[in-house]
């Protein structure tokens, strides 16, 4: 009874014990359950994460879901919500920013063009060639003794000065006491000038005091006319080349002057203050920084002066007490009425004062650099 007790109490006290056990087990298994329907909204809370969380989220979704991504809603989503909003920013669909725009069409020239191979200097010729032309004709069809064709003007400067021997370099006797002579002149009253007018002009460009107090003194003896100075120069030099020089040097001695202070006083301050801090000495400053700063100007001051030298050479050799040089010579002939050898005369003085000036760009070209040259 005992032993029966005790083993239906063994048994139904573990059956007892393991029922409710299967029963929490069960309610642990329904409420396990309800865990599962409590996780199945974090699961629906997740995929709506994947749908609208953070952009990347959302997109890797579509994407694993095989599911295009809309460019919409890249266009009105959020970073932040996923949420579309009515003042997104739309993408820019454009080209990429580093792109240039496309120019502008450019208006083009309808008139005729020039030959894109023919070179600058040919046409040069050709435009002289062409006026040389129609003062041949025109010479021609007027028949005036006081218009030559320059046919006749050329060949009888060629027997006049230019039919001499080799050894003479085709110079004749008159070429040498007339062309020679004047070129003498010229040329040294144009390099007086140039050192007197660079000289002075560095003087007083570099001082604003000397610039202020000699700048009216140099307008007033620059606006003064050469000829009318040939009367104090007669009674300072009398008649002869002193004279004619010193009305040369007169005459061209201004621009050089005035474009060099110029060039000295726009000398770059920077500049000044590097060589101040490196020390350099007053003839290193003047040869690295204030004739390189100031040639331009320095060369457009030659190339007036130049054409000055020669017009003045003429002037001084037409004055009484000259017996030989161009302008001499010009006199001379217009005295005897000789029209063919004034006019040759004038074609010469034409052909030096292109010479001289080509040589003087081709100097300034070597010296300044073509991009700094003023022609």
């Amino acid at each position: 009874m005992s032993g029966g007790e005790e083993a239906g109490r063994g048994g139904d006290g573990n059956v007892g014990r393991e029922q409710p056990g299967g029963r929490e087990e069960a309610g642990r298994g329904r409420r396990g359950d309800g865990k599962v329907e409590r996780e199945q909204p974090s699961g629906r809370e997740e995929a709506g994460r994947g749908r609208r969380g953070d952009g990347k989220v959302g997109r890797e979704a579509s994407v694993r879901l095989g599911g295009p991504e809309s460019e919409a809603q890249r266009m009105t989503e959020t970073p932040a919500t996923g949420r579309p909003t009515a003042f997104a920013r739309p993408l820019r669909t454009s080209a990429r920013p580093d792109t240039a725009p496309a120019p502008p069409p450019t208006h083009r020239p309808t008139g005729p063009r020039l030959p894109v191979g023919l070179p600058h200097a040919l046409l040069r010729w050709v435009v002289l060639a062409l006026a040389v032309a129609v003062w041949e004709v025109a010479a021609r069809v007027h028949g005036s003794v006081y218009f030559p064709p320059p046919g006749r003007i050329a060949r009888h400067m060629y027997e006049l000065w230019f039919s001499g021997p080799v050894q003479h370099v085709f110079l004749t006797e008159a070429a040498v006491a007339d062309i020679l002579p004047s070129l003498g002149r010229m040329a040294a009253g144009f390099a007086l000038a140039a050192v007197a007018g660079v000289a002075l002009g560095v003087a007083v460009g570099r001082s604003r005091r000397a610039y202020a107090l000699c700048n009216p003194v140099l307008q007033f003896a620059r606006a003064v006319p050469p000829p009318a100075l040939v009367p104090v120069f007669v009674v300072v030099f009398d008649f002869g080349t002193p004279m004619q020089i010193a009305s040369i040097v007169f005459s061209a001695v201004w621009p050089v002057l005035i474009n060099t202070a110029e060039g000295a006083r726009n000398t770059d301050p920077l500049r000044l203050d590097v060589a101040a801090v490196l020390r350099l000495g007053p003839v290193e400053r003047l040869r690295f920084l204030i004739l390189p700063s100031a040639l331009p100007r320095i060369f457009a001051g030659l190339r007036l002066s130049l054409s000055l030298s020669l017009i003045l050479m003429v002037f001084s050799e037409l004055l009484p007490g000259t017996a030989n040089g161009i302008g001499f010579t010009l006199t001379d002939a217009q005295t005897r009425s000789d029209l063919l050898t004034v006019w040759a005369a004038l074609v010469l003085l034409g052909a030096l004062g292109y010479l001289l000036n080509t040589g003087l760009l081709a100097v300034e070209k070597r010296l300044v650099g073509r991009g700094r040259s003023t022609a």
